[in-house]
C-alpha cells in the first residue's frame, strides 16, 4: 500500500502539470508596419502595409486565447494600432489609442499583449493616429467559439473576410491637411474591396488595367462572409448579385437569422452572413459596395468584385444589381431596427446571450451627446460633442492616472449640451463602476455618423428621426436589442444605447468617421473600481513614456527583435516552476520526518 507521502507527491506532480500546461493558449505574431507603393485605383501611391501585405493579415484566434503582437513601426511618423471591438477585459493599457498609450516612435517596436476574454465574432484592427487609416494598415479579426460552445448554425464550408473602404488617391497626410483647413473630403476616388479596385463593369466609370478581387467558391457550398466597413467617412451598401445574405452575427453578437438582399454597413461596422452558392453559375456574379445617400455624381465611387463559381460558364455582365431606395434613410433605419439579438444562442459562455436582462437594470447615468459639423474654435476647424472638442494631452490619460499627475484631464464632461460657446478641452466622463449608463447620440450633422465605444458592447435600444425626448424611451426595444460596439446615427436623428460599465479602465468613445474624429469628436470614459482589488491589470513593463513622463523612458534599440514568445507566459511558467520546487522541498521535509 502506498504511503500518504507518495500519494501526496503524485497528486502534487499531476496538479503542477495541469496548472503549468493547461492554461489558455498563446499565439504570437510579428508585424512590420511600413509603406508600400501600390496602384489600387490605377494611380501610384503609398499605402500602409503589414509584413508587405495590404490589407494586413487576418488575426484568427479563439475565445480566451492570449494574443501577442510584436509591432515594428517602419513608417516615418508615430504609430498605434487599435483593435476595434476587442474588449481588453481589465486591460485598457493594450487599447492602442492616445488616451491609453504613448505612440510607438518611428523605427521602434512595441509588443501588444491581450486576451480575447469572453468574446466571439467579427472585428478589425487599424492605425488610430494621424489619419493613417486612410492609407490602410487595417485587417480583419476573427474570434472563434471554443469547441465546447456550439455556434447557432451549421458549420460553414469556408470563411471569407471582405474589407470595404472608401479610397482617395491623395495621401493620408494631404487629406488630414485638408480636414484641418476646413476642406471637405469630397467624393472618394473609388471603393476598395480587400485593397483592390473595381471590376470594369462600366468602361466610362472604371479605367482599364485595375486589379480587382476575385472570390472563388464551390457550387452548393455555404460560406461565412465577414464584411467590415474600414473606410473613413462613407456609408456603403453591400450586396451579391442573385444571392441572399443570411445575417448571423454582428460585432460579437449572434443575431436572429434573417435574409437580406443587401445590407447598409456604416463606417466602422462589421457583419457576418451565411451565403449559399445556390445559383446555376451561367456567369460569374457581381459583389458590390456602393455609397449610400448620395447623388449620381458618386457613381464612380462604387466597388465591384467578382464571385466566381468553379463551374462558371463566363464572366459577369450586364448592369449591377439595383439598389432600391438608394436615397431613403427611412429604409436604412428600418433595416437597422430589424436586426435583433438571438437571445437563445450561446456565445462566449455556455449561458444564452439573452440571459442578461438589460431591461431590468436601473440606469445610473444618462448622457445626451450632441454633435455638430466642423466650426471655427480659436481660429481652427474643430468638431464637438456637447460643445467640447477633445484635445489629446501629451501625457496619455491612463499614464496620468497611474502616476497621479494632476491637471492633465478633468472629469467634468457635461451630460447634455451646455449654454456656452464651444471650446477645446480634455474632459472625461466619470463612469460609475458596475453602473448602467444610457447614452443618446443626437446627430446635428448632415451625414450619417457612427459611434464606437472601446472596451464594451452596448445595447442599441432605439433610433428615430427628430429630437430625442424623455418620451422616446417608450419606443425602446427592451427585449432583444442587439449588443454591438458601433452604431449609426442618421442625420437629424438620434440613437440610444445602454451599456453596463463592468470593465474597469480608461475607454475611448468616438465617432468612427475619421474626419470628425480627427477634429475632436471623441471623449474618454474613466471606469474605476473604488475598491482595491485585482479589477484592472497592472501597467505593462514595456510601457512607453511620453509627455510629462518622458524622462522615465529608457533607450530602445532601433533594431527589431522578433518575439520568441510572450514574456508574461515565460515569466508565469518560471514562477510556477519555482513554486513547484518550493513545494517539493517542503514535501521532502515532511517525508523525512515521516520516516
Amino acid at each position: 500500500m502506498a504511503s500518504p507521502c507518495s500519494c501526496f507527491f503524485t497528486i502534487l506532480v499531476l496538479c503542477f502539470i495541469y496548472v503549468a500546461f493547461s492554461g489558455d493558449p498563446f499565439v504570437s505574431y510579428d508585424w512590420i508596419v511600413s509603406y508600400k507603393t501600390l496602384s489600387p485605383l490605377g494611380v501610384k501611391q503609398k499605402v500602409i502595409a503589414i509584413n508587405g501585405k495590404f490589407p494586413g493579415p487576418i488575426l484568427n484566434v479563439t475565445t480566451n486565447w492570449n494574443v501577442v503582437v510584436n509591432v515594428k513601426n517602419d513608417l516615418d511618423e508615430p504609430l498605434l494600432l487599435t483593435w476595434d471591438g476587442v474588449q481588453h477585459r481589465k486591460n485598457s493599457w493594450q487599447d492602442g489609442v492616445l488616451g491609453t498609450n504613448c505612440p510607438i516612435p518611428a523605427g521602434w517596436n512595441w509588443t501588444y499583449e491581450f486576451q480575447v476574454k469572453d468574446q466571439i465574432g467579427s472585428f478589425f484592427y487599424f492605425p488610430s493616429l494621424n489619419f493613417q487609416r486612410a492609407a490602410g494598415g487595417y485587417g480583419g479579426i476573427i474570434i472563434n467559439n471554443r469547441a465546447v460552445i456550439p455556434v447557432p448554425f451549421g458549420l460553414p464550408d469556408g470563411d471569407i473576410t471582405i474589407l470595404l473602404s472608401d479610397w482617395y488617391t491623395k495621401s493620408h497626410k494631404d487629406l488630414r491637411k485638408d480636414v484641418e483647413n476646413g476642406i471637405d473630403l469630397g467624393i472618394p476616388d473609388g471603393v476598395l474591396i480587400n485593397g483592390l479596385g473595381s471590376y470594369r463593369y462600366d468602361d466610362t466609370l472604371v479605367p482599364s488595367g485595375i486589379s480587382y478581387q476575385i472570390i472563388n467558391v464551390e457550387p452548393g457550398k455555404t460560406y461565412r462572409v465577414r464584411v467590415h466597413n474600414v473606410g473613413i467617412s462613407t456609408s456603403l451598401n453591400f450586396r451579391i448579385q442573385n444571392h441572399n445574405l443570411l445575417l448571423v452575427e454582428t460585432e460579437g453578437s449572434y443575431t436572429v437569422q434573417q435574409n437580406y438582399t443587401n445590407m447598409d454597413i456604416h463606417v466602422g461596422q462589421s457583419y457576418s452572413f451565411l451565403v449559399t452558392m445556390d445559383q446555376n453559375a451561367s456567369t460569374d456574379y457581381y459583389i458590390v459596395a456602393s455609397p449610400r445617400f448620395v447623388n449620381s455624381s458618386w457613381a464612380r465611387a462604387t466597388g465591384v468584385s467578382i464571385l466566381h463559381y468553379s463551374n462558371s460558364q463566363g464572366p459577369a455582365s450586364g448592369p449591377l444589381p439595383r439598389l432600391s431606395d438608394q436615397d431613403d434613410p427611412y429604409f436604412s433605419m428600418n433595416q437597422a431596427r430589424s436586426i435583433r439579438w438571438n437571445v437563445s444562442a450561446g456565445a462566449a459562455r455556455p449561458n444564452p446571450q439573452g440571459s442578461f436582462r438589460y431591461s431590468d437594470i436601473t440606469v445610473t447615468d444618462v448622457y445626451v451627446i450632441l454633435n455638430r459639423p466642423p466650426e471655427l474654435i480659436n481660429g481652427k476647424w474643430r468638431t464637438t460633442l456637447n460643445g467640447i472638442s477633445y484635445v489629446p494631452p501629451s501625457t496619455p490619460l491612463k499614464l496620468a492616472e497611474q502616476f497621479k499627475i494632476l491637471g492633465v484631464y478633468k472629469l467634468d464632461f457635461p451630460n447634455k449640451l451646455m449654454n456656452r460657446p464651444p471650446k477645446v478641452d480634455t474632459s472625461l466622463i466619470n463612469g460609475t463602476y458596475r453602473g448602467f449608463m444610457e447614452i443618446i447620440f443626437q446627430n446635428n450633422d448632415t451625414t450619417v455618423q457612427t459611434y464606437h465605444m472601446d472596451g464594451y458592447a452596448f445595447f442599441v435600444v432605439g433610433m428615430d428621426f427628430g429630437v430625442w425626448t424623455e418620451n422616446s424611451r417608450s419606443t425602446y426595444n427592451k427585449w432583444d436589442s442587439v449588443a454591438r460596439c458601433t452604431t449609426q446615427v442618421f442625420p437629424g436623428a438620434w440613437t440610444a444605447v445602454l451599456v453596463s460599465l463592468d470593465n474597469a479602465g480608461m475607454w475611448n468613445l468616438r465617432t468612427e468617421n475619421l474626419n470628425s474624429w480627427y477634429l475632436g469628436q471623441e471623449l474618454y470614459v474613466q471606469v474605476d473600481n473604488p475598491e482595491i482589488d485585482n479589477t484592472e491589470d497592472s501597467m505593462p513593463q514595456n510601457a512607453i513614456y511620453c509627455g510629462l513622463l518622458s524622462s522615465l523612458q529608457k533607450e530602445q534599440s532601433h533594431k527589431f527583435q522578433y518575439s520568441t514568445g510572450s514574456p508574461f507566459y515565460i515569466n508565469s511558467r518560471i514562477i510556477l516552476f519555482m513554486l513547484f520546487l518550493a513545494l517539493l522541498q517542503s514535501l521532502f521535509g515532511m517525508c523525512s520526518a515521516e520516516l
